[in-house]
């Protein structure tokens, strides 16, 4: 078995898989922006999820990766295991390749074990392969087509009875499929029993799993049902600090080069000997790899905060922050471990070097600000070890609030100590922390309790937005100004409307109302005073018109939007939370799952349809014990009256308790458009959306920039999502090709070859040798002939580093009228003892034996002249 360092393996892995027609993908943020239904990503499969569903396309049908993944939040959270046992880190990175719709089994299976045994160097004999229960296809390649014998050969799983071991899914529902895990063994002598097999190697030190093979081929209902996908895909992944302690010969992960350099830096820096290390194993290797999760997230922007991706961020750094006081640093270290971290991953990862400074910076400042807090913070927290028992909530959460403890680290330091810390209780205390930090947010109003026990009137319905001879009952100076009148058409925010704007205008003074609160049974009206308002002045009460009858569309549209979504839905998609102003909506309902595409386009041709219909809106007062006859909507946070409620009814299709201001009729909002949907806390969804006039004018600058995009590109409009996607993917590899070290062949001549081009079949046809040139230079002289010139077939190969490789390329019509690329090359590669595929228009192909990489130069060509005649001839 060759000894090979990570980044060795990192790239053998990506060429490998690119000698067999994978497009390198680069590893997606570990931030997951593009995925609302998670906070990091954790998995290499989520930057191609779309993917995977069949929601999105690419030019490419292979794809190999190295996916940076970040396990602390969720149900992927390694957080607690990290430093305390060999396999656990909260940054890892994933190493993939992928099938949409192409190669299925038996190429994954083959290639799995060509990578391993080959490019790898692991003996066979030390490799066992799991299988699903009834995947007997998987079975029969590992058993007839590999060789492995029974005893390493296992079946695992049982979903109809519960057991999902090599089961994979996606979700309750969604793309799922049986798959193969490999498992590397590490000698008979860690075995710890009967029971220390494959697929239990969690548990015993013997077997390590390092690769798994998922097989996506079933659709899952919500009832368990499996139907089959249209097409089948392969999603793998192998953990790079797994296989790499495999192939260095380690027993941990932390004993590659990938965390090794980090922990004797840090020795270095206290005056460790190996010895005195590895008593102190736990403490090291919390350090050695939170330097390394911290320095990607920096490096991606997040900054520590208490909320989101920087609270985790904090955690990390502070629970490394604490375990070197562990070790006996006191003063700021962190800056040397990650400066370790950017000196190693560098290469690989080059933002890391280009944001350097500030990622150290950054680490500084947020250490030397912990540290101010920590020893305080520890000896309260021994106090109250101390004093016995479990911690209370509240004294963890101050311990949070005041010292900056996340509750994980106070967590672990009071069981280092053997005392428990009521955790509900702290999340108590952090909710009712945010909601009054809500209550301060929308402005803190407080009012003397006589003023606050006043009673306003409202006559503001059904859209009433003026009236006179409004009586003034109480000003309170201040700013802004609050005013209470006996009546008021202004609407006070409530139910999720926002508070009316306008002014009151009286004989010697101009409120410029800004906000209406209610308070108690008083309506309060904030702004700015001009001149003077007195107790018992007449005022006439002018509601800004616009801004009325915008938030009336958006209002109702948030019936017609929550009914929508329940017929879509079901309904459990009740509302949890809204929000209805002027210039927009948004509505929270319960999901644990993003709401699909599919779906929010049938939520909007509903609401439109009910918007086209014109139907009459009726508010109605009556009984809660009628309106609950009538079968009428109540929701979240609201209080309601027993004797009195208002149900406002669109007609013929929904019925909801509501305060707010409403159209007359559903034609009065005009038109409907969500503007996007994303999670706003865990299991909760949020969508937010237009009407009428904001409707209009966000299609009309929606058409206009897809008008302009199509004219840039020169494309037709609904060509334009295309046309970007081949142009993003072109500059990806431009890029790739930027940073890669340059060689004399790195950019092939393209009109050069055309110059020696033969004709045949109506076709140009370049069949040249470029010994020089690698898989990639290929691939950009394809390209090239592809925007120079019209029907072409190209027979390309190049040995650069002593690596043979093929390429077969074609214009997209010949390829459209039956040339296919991947036969040609299949049947080539065979010379020099390897393989490929690929698409009828572009294939790849990568081998092992050079010297008749001429023989498959010719046979390649060959071919091609034959499928272009049989084309010609038909």
């Amino acid at each position: 078995m060759q000894h090979l360092d990570a980044a060795e393996v990192r790239e053998r892995f990506q060429r490998f898989f690119e000698e067999r027609g994978h497009t390198r993908v680069p590893s997606a943020p570990i931030v997951a922006r593009d995925d609302p239904t998670l906070l990091f990503t954790n998995s290499g499969m989520v930057q191609f999820k779309r993917v995977l569903t069949g929601e999105e396309r690419r030019e490419y049908s292979r794809a190999v990766d190295a996916q940076l993944c970040l396990r602390v939040a969720g149900k992927h959270n390694d957080f607690e295991e990290v430093g305390r046992t060999p396999r656990h880190q909260t940054l890892f990175e994933m190493l993939g390749n992928w099938s949409f719709g192409d190669y299925f089994k038996a190429d994954a299976i083959h290639w799995a074990w060509q990578f391993l045994t080959g490019e790898l160097g692991i003996p066979g004999d030390r490799i066992a392969a799991t299988v699903y229960t009834d995947d007997d296809e998987a079975h029969r390649i590992w058993s007839e087509e590999i060789g492995l014998p029974p005893e390493r050969l296992v079946r695992w799983g049982n979903i109809a009875q519960g057991d999902e071991k090599n089961f994979w899914r996606m979700g309750d529902t969604g793309p799922c499929g049986p798959c193969s895990e490999l498992h590397y063994d590490r000698g008979a002598h860690l075995s710890e029993g009967p029971h220390c097999i494959p697929d239990h190697s969690e548990h015993c030190p013997r077997w390590l799993e390092v690769w798994n093979l998922v097989f996506m081929e079933f659709d899952r209902a919500a009832d368990g049902s499996l139907t089959p996908l249209p097409f089948k895909s392969v999603d793998t992944g192998m953990g790079l600090e797994r296989i790499t302690s495999v192939v260095q010969g380690v027993d941990s992960n932390y004993g590659t080069d990938l965390f090794v350099p980090i922990i004797e830096r840090l020795a270095e820096r206290i005056g460790h000997d190996p010895e005195a290390v590895e008593s102190e194993r736990f403490s090291y290797q919390v350090v050695a790899d939170h330097s390394r999760a911290m320095t990607f997230l920096l490096a991606e922007d997040v900054t520590p905060s208490n909320e989101g991706p920087g609270y985790v961020l904090r955690r990390i750094m502070r629970r490394a922050v604490r375990h070197g006081r562990l070790l006996g640093i006191t003063e700021p270290f962190l800056r040397e471990t990650c400066a370790v971290v950017v000196e190693r991953m560098g290469e690989a990862y080059p933002h890391l070097g280009e944001r350097r400074e500030a990622i150290l910076t950054a680490v500084e400042a947020e250490e030397e600000k912990f540290a101010r807090t920590l020893e305080a913070g520890s000896t309260r927290l021994d106090e109250l070890v101390a004093a016995g028992g479990t911690i209370a909530g509240a004294d963890a959460f101050r311990l949070h609030d005041t010292f900056g403890f996340p509750i994980d680290l106070t967590i672990e330091m009071a069981a280092e100590r053997g005392v428990s810390v009521d955790r509900a209780g702290f999340e108590a205390a952090m909710a009712e922390q945010r909601e009054r930090s809500r209550g301060e947010k929308r402005g803190g109003l407080r009012l003397d309790p006589d003023v606050a026990a006043l009673r306003s009137e409202f006559i503001g319905y059904p859209n009433e937005t003026s009236a006179d001879d409004l009586r003034v009952l109480a000003v309170v100076p201040g700013t802004p100004t609050a005013v209470v009148l006996d009546r008021t058409p202004f609407y006070a925010e409530g139910g999720g409307q926002i508070g009316d704007r306008g002014a009151l205008v009286g004989a010697d003074g101009r409120l410029e109302v800004t906000d209406t609160q209610r308070v108690g049974d008083a309506i309060v009206h904030l702004g700015e005073l001009s001149g003077t308002l007195a107790v018992g002045d007449p005022v006439r009460g002018e509601v800004d018109p616009g801004r009325r009858w915008a938030a009336a569309r958006n209002h109702t549209g948030t019936h017609l939007l929550h009914r929508a979504l329940r017929d879509v839905l079901g309904e459990q998609a009740k509302q949890a939370g809204s929000w209805v102003g002027p210039e927009a909506l948004r509505f929270d309902f319960p999901a644990q799952a993003a709401t699909p595409r599919d779906a929010l386009r049938e939520v909007e041709r509903i609401v439109n349809h009910q918007i086209r219909r014109d139907a009459p809106v009726h508010p109605e007062f009556m009984p809660m014990e009628q309106a609950q006859a009538l079968g009428a909507d109540m929701f979240f946070g609201e209080k309601y009256l027993p004797e009195s409620v208002r149900v406002v009814q669109v007609d013929g299709y929904s019925k909801e308790l509501c305060g707010g201001t409403h159209v007359a009729s559903t034609g009065q909002i005009g038109q409907f458009v969500i503007l996007g949907e994303a999670s706003v806390g865990a299991g909760l969804r949020r969508i937010e959306a237009v009407t009428g006039e904001g409707a209009t004018e966000l299609v009309q600058t929606r058409l206009e920039a897809l008008r302009s995009a199509a004219q840039l590109l020169g494309e037709r409009e609904e060509h334009v999502p295309q046309r970007i996607e081949a142009l993003l993917g072109r500059l990806r590899e431009a890029e790739k090709a930027a940073k890669a070290p340059r060689s004399a062949a790195s950019r092939l001549d393209a009109a050069a070859a055309l110059h020696g081009a033969r004709e045949a079949g109506g076709a140009r046809v370049v069949i040249e040798a470029y010994p020089d040139a690698d898989a990639n230079a290929l691939r950009g002289l394809a390209d090239d002939l592809r925007g120079m010139t019209g029907r072409f077939v190209l027979v390309a190969s190049g040995a650069a580093d002593g690596r043979p490789s093929l390429l077969v390329a074609a214009s997209r019509d010949l390829a459209a009228e039956g040339f296919d690329s991947a036969a040609v090359v299949r049947e080539a590669a065979a010379s020099i003892g390897g393989g490929g595929g690929g698409r009828p228009d572009l294939a790849q192909a990568g081998g092992r034996d050079v010297a008749k990489l001429d023989e498959a130069l010719r046979e390649a060509g060959r071919l091609a002249l034959e499928a272009l005649q049989r084309i010609e001839s038909s």
